[in-house]
């Protein structure tokens, strides 16, 4: 049951992260490519959970993927802001 809802949080990440891009492509704001990039890093890290099942003791180097993810969130908020003031 585990793989199966790892397998559709990688779906259900993956086709936001389409979805942010294709706005990107449309609009040409950076906002949402910061956010097509968090989300598909988040699919790579449920993928990574899925695929490689590891120790309970490597679990945390996968978990790292998810703090880049949003990382790139708030980077990408930021940034807008920061353009906003301009």
């Amino acid at each position: 049951m585990r793989l199966f809802c790892w397998g559709m949080l990688t779906m259900a990440s993956l086709v936001a992260a389409l979805f942010f891009l294709r706005y990107w492509k449309a609009s040409g704001d950076r906002l949402f490519a910061f956010f097509a990039a968090a989300f598909a890093l988040l699919a790579l890290n449920w993928f990574a959970l899925a695929a490689i099942a590891p120790a309970f003791e490597a679990r945390h180097l996968i978990y790292l993927v998810r703090l880049v993810a949003f990382v790139v969130l708030i980077v990408g908020i930021l940034d807008k802001n920061r353009s906003l003031r301009r």
